[in-house]
């Protein structure tokens, strides 16, 4: 039987605002096993950092997790506040951010970051401290770990900079890791190699990652399976080469067909028509018919299924023949 590190249950976090309440995430579920990689894709609002940041205690006042369950390891972790939610944060949950920089502390070295958080979260002493944040700089490959401790983040490229903090992240030996946008600020050759160095780490030690991010390519290469979201909601769930290969719904083909392949030359590429819309104001039904060129009368009326009745939230689901 899959063990399952994270549960994710009718997730909804919301947020008071002077026109009414918003919902950046509806009703999500999903779960995340042992050594899984799982992608959460999405374009800019559709509540997919949202979501990693009510799993990990970050939702900043007023927003609030208004209902659902996260089960992390066999505990439910939702209701904790904190202390203890910070006892989680670090020890049991890592977290990747988008831009290594303003995620480092500029005014502490490398090494003075690692072990405040191994001393923080594991019974060990400070020289061990320090051994083990020489050999996790090693493990990511940063070049002359043991002269490289010291340094200060203004002092690392881009891309080492990126690996330090997959390394923070991974100090404390958490289960689960959520990396948001891990490697958006990087040039394609070093994006790669974040993406091998992350899937290498996280087979080896058998952690469960939550990959964030709108590049479909990165979800390609990187992840096991894949949830795609559309204004809060879960739209699809499935294994990448399914989701990839045979898109059920619309908007998740939209995403593949906006997506550049060498094999395409100089072809033009699909457009997804429209934006998505505010979260104040979401349309009645399905919150993608606007934009959706397979809509039907009954979608403008009626929200699609769950997932769960079915791999994509719709109410027509697409058929191999209608993606060819």
């Amino acid at each position: 039987m899959t063990e399952l590190v994270l549960s994710i249950r009718n997730l909804s976090v919301e947020i008071p605002t002077r026109v009414g309440i918003v919902k950046p995430v509806d009703g999500v579920s999903y779960d995340i096993a042992k050594g899984e990689i799982l992608g959460v894709v999405g374009e800019s609002g559709a509540g997919k950092s949202m979501a990693g940041n009510a799993v990990i205690g970050l939702l900043n006042p007023p927003a609030h997790i208004a209902g659902g369950e996260i089960w992390l390891n066999g505990k439910r972790i939702d209701p904790l506040t904190g202390e203890k939610m910070r006892r989680v944060r670090g020890k049991e949950i890592g977290m990747i951010f988008q831009d290594p920089l303003t995620s480092l502390n500029p005014l502490l070295t490398i090494g003075d970051q690692l072990t405040e958080t191994m001393l923080t979260h594991l019974s060990i002493g400070r020289r061990d401290a320090e051994k083990r944040a020489i050999a996790a700089l090693d493990e990511v490959g940063i070049p002359g770990a043991a002269e490289r401790i010291d340094s200060y983040p203004h002092e690392f490229s881009g891309g080492m900079r990126q690996r330090v903090v997959i390394a923070l992240a991974l100090c404390a030996e958490p289960s689960l890791v959520i990396a948001d946008e891990p490697t958006t600020a990087l040039d394609v050759s070093v994006q790669a190699q974040i993406i091998a160095l992350l899937k290498r780490l996280c087979r080896e030690r058998g952690t469960a990652v939550m990959l964030i991010t709108h590049d479909m390519g990165v979800i390609a290469e990187a992840a096991d399976r894949v949830a795609v979201m559309y204004a809060g909601r879960l739209a699809e769930l499935g294994s990448v080469r399914d989701v990839l290969t045979q898109p059920s719904h619309p908007y998740t083909h939209g995403l593949m067909a906006s997506t550049p392949l060498a094999s395409q030359g100089k072809a033009r590429l699909h457009q997804i028509p429209g934006s998505m819309p505010r979260l104040t104001m979401l349309p009645d039904g399905c919150a993608f018919h606007p934009r959706c060129s397979y809509a039907q009368d009954v979608c403008r009326q009626e929200p699609g299924p769950k997932i769960g009745d079915g791999r994509a939230a719709c109410l027509f689901p697409l058929m191999a023949e209608d993606v060819a």
